[in-house]
């Protein structure tokens, strides 16, 4: 008889991601996530216990590698902005079709009723709103923003372009929720950058 395939809890949690992006919260077991993995629902639940706390512990893990997810996308070279655009890219990357974005809507919705996993995503967005803080801040250094850019504001603002650009994409649906999204930002992020191009060419003047 051949011996239980041993998984780690990341390879887990990569099955759990595979199969909750093709079945709703309430389509969602232990047994299709064990499937997906290619081990026993019941070596799932003498790990985890139940789905609840799968769940748990790996919105708990997403929540803490935040500032590594950003980190990979920090390649050399590129501009901050150009980051925060990769980011951008990876949040549409979870809505290939609009139903794909609702269901995500509907564990959303599921998230936010459990106090753990909700603990759990207000410290995640807090971490990207940081990690969007920070890129902001660099983008000013580097010239790519204006020096008055507001950082602070310009990070919630885009948390919030980012989500909401979602939602009408779903409604309008042209063309792709990447070029959609990446649209959006640019319309945000340009008049920023058109203020420093703007005080470059006045500065040589005012001397």
């Amino acid at each position: 008889m051949a011996r239980p395939r041993k998984v780690s809890d990341d390879e887990v949690f990569a099955a759990a991601m595979r199969a909750m992006s093709r079945v709703g919260p309430g389509e969602l077991t232990l047994a299709l996530i064990a499937e997906e993995a290619g081990v026993t629902a019941g070596a799932l639940v003498q790990r985890f216990g139940s789905r609840r706390q799968l769940l748990v512990t790996m919105s708990a893990l997403l929540s803490t590698g935040t500032r590594e997810f950003f980190q990979q996308l920090r390649e050399p070279g590129k501009a901050p902005l150009d980051v925060i655009r990769a980011y951008a890219d990876c949040m549409a990357g979870m809505a290939p079709t609009p139903a794909s974005l609702l269901r995500n809507f509907a564990y959303l919705q599921a998230d936010l009723e459990d106090p753990d996993i909700r603990r759990h995503l207000v410290a995640q967005s807090r971490a990207v709103r940081r990690e969007l803080t920070a890129l902001l801040e660099d983008a000013v250094g580097r010239g790519e923003l204006a020096r008055d850019t507001d950082v602070a504001a310009l990070a919630r603002n885009i948390e919030a372009l980012i989500s909401g650009a979602l939602l009408t994409w779903a409604f309008h649906e042209q063309g792709t929720a990447g070029t959609w999204l990446r649209s959006h930002l640019d319309a945000l992020l340009r008049p920023y950058a058109r203020a420093r191009r703007t005080s470059a060419v006045r500065s040589p003047r005012a001397k």
